[in-house]
């Protein structure tokens, strides 16, 4: 606090009337202090480690258990030139580029299309990683959310809110929160670490920032001794991260459709009653209302309610996600998990499986398709046009200054 003692301001962290001598009162044992948030840093890394001997030893005899196997992949020819524009230039060249690529590389349209259908899946993690992924993330949530539960369930905060904040900010800390707050911050840093190896996702933007926030949330909890009610807030978000990596787990796997669809199923509900209903009804009427009844507001209270604001619009987010799936798993058309399971890039057929097929996918995905069809042999046509025409023009020159000889 003496390095940044305008950062440290009691305005900042306390309610108005208390300051940071008179949290000196609880003694350095049963007071949270900023220094201590720096274990977080060596937990983190140690989770990183952690994982790397779960992911390479523990998950694939658990993977083998399940049936799960990775799917056979055609790699795509060597070529140099579709290389260096498949790592430069783009993944998913367009028409324009792939005409160019095609007079660069001497193949035709449907030979370019597939080597970079090929190369896109040789990038594409297999089901493994996938499932070693999923399976930390549920051992983890589920140690995290029976830990909290246990510590949690015998205080009288637990049962009734408004014990949160009596006799705030002076409420002593257990030594058993103090380890339940490190290990989630640890643990939020170590995915933070590993974001770019990771499997990315098409809420990969929304994740980064679920992840910032709630570190965010936790190391400023942490600080202003908002402890009590961020115990919740953490065991509420673990309870459907549980189900949430089980049925990703079971997905990956052959053979257990039922399972992954029950625990889809449960998964949704407690997701949309957690997130939807006692976030915003209990957690956040709590901080915003019942908080008042003890200090008035400074500037912590605005910040911190602020970071909830965030949470809550990314679960509205993740909803929405959520009852698309229920209403494809209610009409029989869930394949795919559309909130953590599906790739940013999204998965191509190796070959073409015909206008019966595309047709079943719906009347505005084959018309989409067929256009560009269309479009594809149309600029082949007018390529083939063009330089047909400048051939039997050179010819003719040719024969003209062979008459004027």
């Amino acid at each position: 606090m003496e390095l940044l003692p305008d950062f440290w301001k009691e305005d900042y962290w306390l309610p108005p009337g208390v300051t940071w001598r008179d949290m000196e009162q609880l003694g350095d044992s049963n007071r949270p202090r900023p220094q201590d948030l720096l274990i977080a840093l060596p937990l983190a890394l140690g989770f990183v480690a952690l994982r790397y001997m779960f992911e390479r030893f523990v998950a694939p005899p658990m993977a083998r258990c399940l049936g799960v196997k990775n799917r056979l992949q055609v790699t795509a020819a060597p070529s140099p030139k579709l290389e260096s524009f498949y790592t430069q230039r783009s993944r998913q060249p367009s028409q324009s580029e792939i005409v160019s690529l095609m007079l660069l590389c001497g193949k035709t349209q449907r030979q370019i299309e597939t080597w970079f259908r090929r190369r896109r899946n040789q990038d594409r993690p297999c089901q493994t990683k996938k499932f070693g992924e999923a399976a930390w993330r549920f051992f983890f949530y589920l140690t995290a959310f029976m830990a909290g539960l246990s510590c949690l369930v015998d205080k009288p905060w637990f049962w009734d809110l408004r014990e949160c904040w009596r006799q705030y900010p002076l409420q002593p800390m257990e030594g058993t929160h103090y380890w339940y707050y490190m290990l989630e911050l640890g643990f939020y840093g170590s995915l933070l670490l590993r974001i770019s190896v990771d499997v990315k996702r098409k809420d990969f933007k929304e994740q980064v920032i679920h992840h910032l926030a709630t570190i965010f949330l936790l190391s400023f909890s942490y600080c202003a001794n908002y402890i009590r009610i961020g115990t919740l807030v953490m065991l509420l978000h673990d309870s459907s991260d549980i189900l949430l990596e089980s049925a990703k787990m079971f997905n990956y796997g052959a053979g257990w459709r039922k399972s992954c669809d029950t625990l889809f199923v449960v998964f949704a509900v407690v997701f949309l009653v957690t997130r939807l209903v006692i976030f915003p009804s209990k957690i956040i009427h709590t901080t915003l209302v019942l908080s008042m009844e003890v200090f008035e507001p400074f500037a912590g209270y605005y910040f911190f309610n602020i970071l909830l604001m965030v949470l809550q619009a990314l679960h509205i987010f993740w909803a929405g996600l959520i009852l698309r799936m229920v209403y494809k798993f209610l009409k029989g058309k869930l394949e795919k998990d559309e909130r953590s399971d599906e790739e940013s890039e999204v998965e191509e057929e190796e070959e073409d499986k015909g206008g019966e097929e595309n047709k079943d996918q719906g009347g505005d995905c084959y018309w989409e398709k067929s256009k560009d069809s269309l479009n594809s042999k149309l600029s082949m046509l007018t390529n083939s046009c063009v330089l047909n025409n400048l051939a039997n023009h050179r010819s003719s020159v040719v024969d003209r200054m062979r008459k004027a000889q």
